[in-house]
C-alpha cells in the first residue's frame, strides 16, 4: 500500500476526480486552503516518487504550464486516516505485549494511574 502525507492526498484526490490533467495553478483553485507555493512544491515531491506525471505542456495564458495526471489509482493508497489508525494500532499492540511482561503489581498499579491521569487530561480538552 502507498503512503501519502494529508497535503499529497489532497492534490491526488484532486488529479482523480478531475476527467483531464489540470496545471498547477487549476490545482490551487480546486481547494481554497492550497497555495501555489504547497501544490508545487508537493507536485515535485508526487513526480519523484513516480505518483504523477507530466501529462502535457499548455499554454496558460501566455505562459507554457505543465499538466499533470495520476499515475497511481486511488485504491492503491493508504489514506492519511487509514495510516493513523494502522500507527494507533501498532502503539496498542506493542504497548499490550509489554504489559504482558510485567509481573509486579506495583508497577502495574503507576500504569494504570498514568493512564488514569492521561485519560482526565484529554477528556478536559
Amino acid at each position: 500500500m502507498i503512503k501519502l502525507t494529508r497535503r499529497q492526498e489532497d492534490i491526488m484526490n484532486i488529479l482523480w476526480d478531475s476527467d483531464t490533467p489540470l496545471i498547477a495553478s487549476e490545482i490551487e483553485k480546486r481547494q481554497e486552503d492550497l497555495n501555489i507555493n504547497t501544490v508545487q512544491s508537493t507536485l515535485r515531491t508526487l513526480i519523484k516518487k513516480k505518483y504523477i506525471e507530466v501529462a502535457d505542456i499548455v499554454y496558460s495564458g501566455t505562459v507554457l504550464s505543465r499538466s499533470y495526471r495520476p499515475l497511481i489509482r486511488r485504491d492503491e493508497v493508504m489514506t492519511y486516516d487509514d495510516h493513523r489508525i494502522t500507527e494507533l494500532l501498532k502503539k496498542t499492540n506493542l504497548f499490550a505485549r509489554y504489559v504482558d511482561e510485567i509481573d509486579d503489581l506495583e508497577t502495574i498499579s503507576n500504569l494504570e494511574k498514568a493512564i488514569q491521569e492521561r485519560k482526565k487530561k484529554l477528556e478536559e480538552k
